[in-house]
């Protein structure tokens, strides 16, 4: 059944690839201008703009492993909400995230069960060039793949080393600071709340802090893009929380791009709180344009605990062992398609990865895994 389905998910790919490539870009314009609702020619008008946002994500994934077999075809993700550009340099930005894998009957308390949550409902100031402030809930983004918007990562899932390091649920309520100097340095400050639900999390949980500080290096480095991140993430521990039992993460990044190559990478650590496991790891991730609209990608992530069952699976990987390990390591490759840049585009990967487990209570995975699907934003 899972063959059918990627044999017709591909002969759609491939017919929407076939008229990508002999229809003009400005049809794509036409067709995402349709997400501009309003625009006032008065400048001095107090609602500038209303913008629809969102994105759409749709996955075939097959894994098949020494300890089982996963299948499926779902819709990996779908949000939908509007930004509306207020006075003067203010934006609100509202966003909702539903499943639409699930029932959408009305219980009986007349709620939809397919609305998961808020993930954007916050207010923007940008009160001059290079500085802007956000209160409420935001995507709070830090190691390589968290600060990469899921809109436009080179892979169909974040890394292993993101998935345990960063935070996430991702959005997360607070206040945030964020500029850039003349000289390419980039800052962020943050205080959010420990606690992520449906609408807006309270402090009850506790906080966390981000601080990040990176430079763009490529005037002097000759390139076309060469930007290097520090991250760092204190968490109090406390009941509730809905953040890792960390309670530092620190991250270096970086993103460097030159002609057709280019290589994107992390290291990360994280203290656990107390006795709990700390944990490292890598990511390297070297990438190429074979045209432009086709991109080869390489990916290899390791990371290991310092206590055993201290790792955790990536997404599919989980659905076939749950448990945890003490070190991972895994080998990706992949082929992407852009129709409409990253708007509108079309990944496909295929992945290795093994987990050994000290403690052999369930955690040791090997196999092998393929994930195709599409990805559109607006």
């Amino acid at each position: 059944m899972l063959a059918f389905r990627l044999l017709l998910l591909g002969l759609f790919v491939h017919g929407a690839m076939s008229h990508a490539q002999s229809a003009p870009k400005p049809s794509f314009d036409s067709v995402w201008s349709a997400a501009s609702l309003y625009e006032s020619d008065n400048p001095d008008s107090f609602l500038h703009s209303v913008t629809l946002s969102g994105r759409l994500q749709a996955d075939a994934a097959l894994f098949d492993a020494d300890q089982g077999r996963f299948e499926d075809l779902l819709w990996r993700r779908f949000r939908f909400g509007f930004k509306a550009e207020l006075g003067e340099n203010w934006l609100l930005h509202i966003e909702g995230d539903w499943d639409l894998n699930a029932n959408t009957s009305r219980s009986d308390d007349d709620t939809d069960e397919s609305f998961n949550r808020f993930t954007d409902a916050y207010v923007a100031w940008t009160p001059r060039e290079n500085l802007q402030i956000k209160v409420f809930k935001q995507s709070v983004g830090f190691t390589l793949d968290g600060a990469t918007s899921s809109t436009k990562l080179l892979t169909l899932q974040r890394n292993n080393l993101t998935n345990n390091l960063w935070f996430t649920s991702e959005y997360f309520t607070g206040v945030s600071v964020a500029g850039e100097t003349e000289s390419h340095w980039g800052w962020k400050a943050g205080l959010y709340s420990a606690e992520s639900n449906e609408d807006f999390g309270l402090f009850e949980a506790g906080a966390f802090t981000l601080l990040s500080l990176g430079r763009d290096f490529s005037d002097a480095l000759s390139s076309d893009r060469a930007d290097i991140r520090v991250d760092y993430v204190r968490n109090k521990e406390r009941e509730g929380a809905q953040t890792p039992d960390l309670s530092q993460v620190a991250s270096l990044s970086t993103k460097l791009e030159s002609g057709s190559w280019g290589l994107w990478s992390d290291f990360a650590l994280g203290n656990g709180y107390g006795e709990l496991s700390d944990m490292r790891g890598l990511t390297l991730m070297p990438f190429s344009w074979v045209s432009p609209r086709l991109q080869a990608v390489l990916r290899y992530t390791w990371l290991e605990s310092s206590e055993d069952n201290g790792v955790r699976l990536g997404r599919y990987e989980r659905e076939i062992v749950e448990e945890r390990g003490d070190e991972y390591q895994e080998f990706y490759a992949g082929l992407n398609v852009f129709f409409y840049g990253h708007k509108l585009k079309w990944q496909t990967g295929l992945q290795y990865a093994q987990m050994q487990d000290a403690a052999n209570d369930g955690g040791a995975y090997r196999g092998w895994g393929v994930t195709t699907g599409l990805r559109a934003y607006w």
